[in-house]
């Protein structure tokens, strides 16, 4: 008898991406039968919204977050906070994001992504659900505006594919906010953002694809898809001396703390 793998939750995946064209169904079945039984797919423009809550709609299991990518910041007026505020009505959609800076593809545009930042920010503060973070080569001003808001009203908050320094790491765990690790964790050269993780309350932790990038070993450099949440997880159980069953459990519990409306849903059923 083939073994029951252990029910993991994918945080972070972008289903709506051409790179699933066609194949959702199939990249659904796999997912589950690697034992990936939740998903949030991110949505990162607005235009882009009915495409991900369709998705969101038809998979169960599978919940979506709204938001704009800071690279994308230029693209389009910047969402309103009312905006965002207006889509946590479905009953699908579970978090606000993915927002934040990136100085290391859009330096240009910085002013703009501070102020996109910090309109996430007011929308999770007023709905309660969490804000999904992406941070690159921003660190000091990431630092700074999500601890200017949190002193303002607290709120929750995932550092999606934390890759970012140890100092960001302290800043975002004093708040009581999560890190989530990606494939790049898995990565044979990353050592020192496994010591990072390694130092972290294991009740902050979260696991992701942030599909269709970033595949862990042995798919690195192929696409990745929301089934491979396992062998990140399975480098996760060992950072923590876990065995992948007990961190699977407690990645999966973390996941219900932080989303709660995506927990209470699969309460409900």
């Amino acid at each position: 008898m083939t073994p029951i793998p252990p029910a993991l939750v994918d945080s972070h995946c972008h289903l709506d991406f051409p790179d699933f064209e066609g194949e959702l169904p199939q990249i659904i079945d796999r997912a589950r039968m690697a034992g990936v039984t939740r998903m949030v797919t991110i949505c990162t423009r607005l235009v882009n919204e009915p495409k991900v809550r369709a998705i969101a709609e038809t998979y169960e299991g599978v919940f979506y977050a709204v938001g704009i990518h800071p690279m994308s910041v230029t693209e389009q007026p910047l969402a309103t906070r009312d905006q965002l505020i207006a889509f946590t009505r479905h009953p699908k959609m579970v978090a606000i994001g993915e927002t934040g800076l990136d100085y290391h593809y859009t330096p240009e545009s910085k002013p703009i992504q501070q102020e996109s930042l910090r309109l996430h920010i007011e929308a999770a503060q007023a709905t309660g659900l969490p804000l999904v973070i992406h941070a690159r080569d921003a660190d000091d001003d990431m630092a700074a505006i999500l601890s200017e808001g949190f002193r303002a009203r607290p709120y929750s908050c995932v550092m999606h594919c934390f890759s970012s320094s140890a100092a960001l790491a302290r800043a975002a765990l004093d708040m009581g906010f999560y890190l989530s690790m990606s494939g790049i964790a898995a990565f044979p050269k990353s050592t020192e953002l496994r010591e990072i993780f390694a130092q972290a309350p294991l009740d902050r932790i979260l696991v992701e694809t942030d599909s269709p990038y970033l595949a862990p070993p042995p798919h690195r450099g192929r696409r990745n898809e929301p089934a491979y949440t396992a062998f990140t997880a399975r480098v996760g159980a060992q950072v923590f001396g876990l065995t992948e069953a007990v961190f699977a459990a407690a990645t999966s519990a973390n996941f219900d703390r932080l989303f709660t409306k995506a927990a209470g849903q699969a309460k409900a059923a």
